[in-house]
C-alpha cells in the first residue's frame, strides 16, 4: 500500500482497517491513503492553525459536530480510532468518488467531485489554499488541484496517480 512507510502508529491495524473503509466505500485503499497523507502526513493529531481542522483529513470543527464529535475529542484519539470519523464523513459519497482526485474532492471540495472543470471561485478559498492557485487568479480548478497534489507527493508515488 501506497504511504503504508509513513504511519507512525499501529500499521497493521491501521492497514487493514483502511482497506477495509475502501472496499466499504468502493475505492482504492491507496488513494485514501493519499488523502490522508496529504491532509495530515497520517498524524492524526495534526491541527491547521488557520482554521482549526483536524486530524487525518482535517475535520473541521462544524463538520466533526455534524459527526457527532468535536475537534477536541478527534485530536486525542489515535489514528485508527479516528478511521471511524473518516468512513463517516466519506460514506455520503459512496459511489461518487472515481478516482483519487474524487476522494481528494471528498474532503476539500465535495462540489467540486466528478467534474473536471470544475471552477472553485470564492476568493477566500484560493486565499486560504495557495497550494492550489497556481496561476494565481484567485480561482481555484480541479486541473490546478490535481496538479498541486501530484507535484506535492513523494516522486515514487507519482506513477500511481495519474
Amino acid at each position: 500500500m501506497n504511504f503504508e512507510e509513513y504511519i507512525k502508529e499501529n500499521r497493521e491495524e491501521f492497514t487493514e482497517k483502511v482497506n477495509n473503509i475502501s472496499h466499504e466505500l468502493g475505492i482504492e485503499a491507496n488513494w485514501l491513503m493519499f488523502v490522508m497523507w496529504f491532509e495530515s502526513r497520517l498524524n492524526p493529531q495534526a491541527v491547521n492553525q488557520i482554521s482549526g481542522a483536524v486530524g487525518l483529513i482535517q475535520i473541521m470543527p462544524s463538520t466533526a459536530r455534524s459527526l457527532g464529535t468535536t475537534t477536541d475529542v478527534l485530536k486525542r484519539m489515535n489514528n485508527v480510532q479516528q478511521l471511524y470519523y473518516v468512513l463517516a464523513y466519506l460514506r455520503p459519497y459512496k459511489g461518487k468518488m472515481k478516482s483519487w482526485v474524487d476522494v481528494y474532492l471528498a474532503v476539500f471540495y465535495p462540489k467540486a467531485m466528478g467534474k473536471p472543470h470544475f471552477v472553485i471561485t470564492p476568493d477566500i478559498v484560493a486565499k486560504q489554499n495557495k497550494i492550489f492557485d497556481l496561476n494565481k487568479d484567485l480561482d481555484i480548478t480541479v486541473d490546478e488541484i490535481k496538479t498541486a497534489l501530484r507535484n506535492n507527493m513523494p516522486e515514487k508515488y507519482k506513477k500511481f496517480y495519474r
